[in-house]
């Protein structure tokens, strides 16, 4: 742009704006012919960028443009979280000409600098092609008129907006199919589409048989996966209108799935190894409280991932299983041949057909007592499966399979029997399978655990019992990976008893006895926790808006941690206080730093512009489950905080609300 001759380059602010707007009055058309002597480059650019109806924006060109023209265009694609500038903020923003790549255009700053938008002519034919959008600074979002007819084709998310990228081929506001997008987006993708009961939504997101061929499955393969995908386009404007689970203003939270396998080449025919997911859950939350659904399986083609079947939902939004994933389920297309006729036989084949109709039935049914039969029948279903498969993996994977669905349906209170089938499961599993029945007990104490919990139970006593069944538990199965989550459950249980030398007790036998697992970090931080009294620590990360942070870097001050997330009432109540706090000892140089664990930023983000906090927010994608922020202390439940000094010594490692203030007047002094 810099080599352009200075007669071609876009005029400077509201001079060359207010210029263009004349010249566009003169113009019969927005894109006049070349013999049209006023059509410069200048105005044929804010054409492009002005005169955008088909963006949905009607542009006040009256006006004497300035920033806030500029600011009032708006993404084609609603769902977009990108920076709006509050009217009061409009007069300190700045229109300059873009220097970027050589191309023509310009950016829009707000009055500390931040980049906000940017529209471009990326070609040289002198009309804007690319109009981009910003969030801290950040580009999150692009519209995109790829074959330059003034239209965009084309929609892409970015930085942290995530990966998506969608193809508009008759260039109506529409997405017509996705180009790029990850397995988490296809799990809120699904979400969305059933909130808004938008058949296309979802439609473009399940494989196609040309998909399936490219990737390299075999013909068998593609012919079962298509059909399957095309009844459940077919099926899904039924299927919305009749689920209650997800209402219509559920929102997507969390993508929940097991590591992707690998379908290696010659399996079943294909010829290139095939990247999927099994059992895929989207966790989600509306009016009515959190809720998730089954996605099932999802495939990775290229660069998109797609879904081969309609989700599956229970009573109150929670997942109910399907009879199997696609690929590694026993008498899924992973195995061979040789598998198949000793473990599967045309018997088993007809119970899994039966399975996959039972499933059918419980993801359209909400009547409780419909529930509770399809449940005991899908459990003697499974059952049946288990003793006519021959082949002991294929048996323990049925098994485990069938203790997950039961525990699910039992603890949403749509199976009261499955109790008695989980402890049935657990007796049958003899003392040469430890591990799987092991895993059997644990998900019947959490299972019995949550039935317990009446609204006229005495809670103590079934906190007293749960407590005594895990301490079973781990004495039963010391080196079962089951028993490092009940040594964590128990360890904190006796920090909320003040009894700390206890809790170390546990989280050092989960450290010790498991290292290199998630469990294991997340012990070693709390021992790190509730050892660091008048030790110096230390914490890294980034703020919310990506930001690099270090607790070092706060030296000299006194400092608050306090860990929060949206769904944490207490945490907010607190909040309150902290702000109050704040203004009263700034003279000691008080320094907050919130730590927030929400499953995504955006739930964050979302928070913090309705209740605007004038202190550092830091953020980790994993939650309070895996994020590092938690495990860096081991934090496991909310609100935690922890009060430094101003030489980097911890004073207290869990302060409560109501100490707090005393503690900091003892550290004012």
């Amino acid at each position: 742009m810099k080599d352009l001759p200075r007669s071609v380059r876009p005029l400077r602010c509201k001079a060359r704006v207010a210029r263009v707007v004349d010249l566009i009055h003169k113009l019969k058309s927005p894109f006049s012919n070349a013999d049209r002597t006023v059509s410069t480059t200048a105005a044929r650019i804010a054409t492009g960028l002005l005169v955008g109806g088909w963006l949905g924006v009607q542009t006040a060109a009256a006006a004497t443009p300035s920033a806030k023209d500029a600011l009032q265009l708006k993404p084609v694609q609603a769902d977009v979280d990108y920076e709006v500038v509050e009217p009061s903020e409009v007069a300190n923003c700045t229109v300059t000409d873009l220097e970027y790549n050589d191309w023509s255009g310009w950016e829009v700053r707000s009055g500390d600098g931040t980049l906000l938008r940017r529209f471009a002519d990326t070609n040289g034919d002198n009309k804007v092609d690319l109009w981009c959008y910003f969030k801290f600074g950040v580009e999150v979002y692009r519209d995109i008129d790829r074959d330059y007819n003034t239209k965009a084709d084309q929609y892409r998310w970015l930085g942290t907006a995530g990966t998506r990228w969608g193809i508009d081929e008759n260039e109506d506001g529409k997405i017509d199919s996705w180009k790029q997008i990850s397995p988490e987006e296809v799990t809120a993708e699904v979400v969305s589409a059933l909130a808004d009961r938008d058949a296309g939504r979802f439609a473009r997101l399940l494989a196609t048989g040309k998909d399936l061929e490219s990737i390299g499955l075999g013909s068998d393969t593609v012919r079962r996966l298509a059909s399957k995908a095309s009844r459940a386009a077919k099926d899904f404007s039924d299927f919305a209108k009749r689920q209650k689970a997800v209402g219509r203003d559920a929102k997507w939270v969390q993508f929940a799935a097991a590591t992707p396998g690998v379908v290696p080449s010659g399996t079943d025919g294909s010829t290139s190894d095939i990247t999927v997911y099994e059992n895929a859950v989207a966790m989600f939350e509306d009016a009515t409280g959190n809720g998730q659904l089954l996605v099932g399986t999802i495939i990775r083609v290229n660069d998109a991932w797609r879904i081969v079947d309609l989700p599956s939902v229970g009573e109150g939004g929670d997942a109910v299983a399907q009879s199997s994933g696609n690929f590694f389920t026993p008498g899924g297309l992973a195995q061979s041949a040789a598998s198949l006729d000793s473990g599967l036989g045309a018997q088993s084949q007809q119970l899994v057909t039966d399975l996959e109709e039972i499933d059918r039935k419980l993801a359209s049914t909400s009547n409780p007592k419909d529930l509770a039969k399809l449940h005991e029948a899908r459990t003697q279903l499974v059952s049946r499966l288990i003793k006519s498969t021959t082949n002991p993996e294929d048996r323990d994977a049925w098994t485990r399979q069938l203790v997950d669905t039961v525990s699910m349906a039992t603890q949403s209170g749509v199976y009261p029997d499955g109790i008695k089938q989980l402890q049935s499961i657990a007796r049958s599993l003899g003392d040469n399978n430890e591990s799987l029945r092991a895993y059997a007990e644990y998900m019947l104490i959490g299972a019995q655990y949550a039935q317990r919990q009446t609204p006229d139970a005495d809670f103590a006593e079934v906190q007293k019992w749960y407590l005594e069944t895990l301490t079973e538990f781990v004495d039963r199965y010391p080196r079962m990976p089951e028993s490092a989550q009940a040594m964590l459950q128990l360890a904190l249980s006796k920090e909320f008893e003040d009894k700390e030398k206890d809790a170390l007790g546990y989280y050092k036998k989960v450290a010790a006895a498991f290292p290199g697992t998630d469990t294991a970090e997340k012990a070693e931080g709390a021992v790190r926790r509730l050892e660091s009294v008048g030790k110096v620590i230390d914490l890294q990360g980034n703020s919310i808006d990506g930001k690099p942070f270090r607790l070092s870097q706060l030296r000299g001050r006194p400092v608050v941690l306090h860990y929060w997330a949206t769904w944490c009432e207490p945490c907010k109540q607190d909040m309150k206080l902290l702000r109050a706090l704040q203004a009263r000892y700034q003279k000691a140089g008080l320094v907050l730093v919130g730590v927030n664990v929400d499953a995504t930023s955006e739930m964050a983000k979302g928070f913090l512009k309705q209740n605007p906090l004038p202190w550092i927010q830091l953020f980790d994608d994993g939650g309070l489950e895996s994020s590092d922020l938690a495990k860096t202390f081991g934090v496991q439940t909310l609100p935690t905080m922890m009060l430094i000094d101003d030489r980097g010594r911890v004073v207290r490692h869990n302060v409560r609300a109501a100490e707090l203030e005393s503690e900091l007047d003892k550290l004012a002094k």
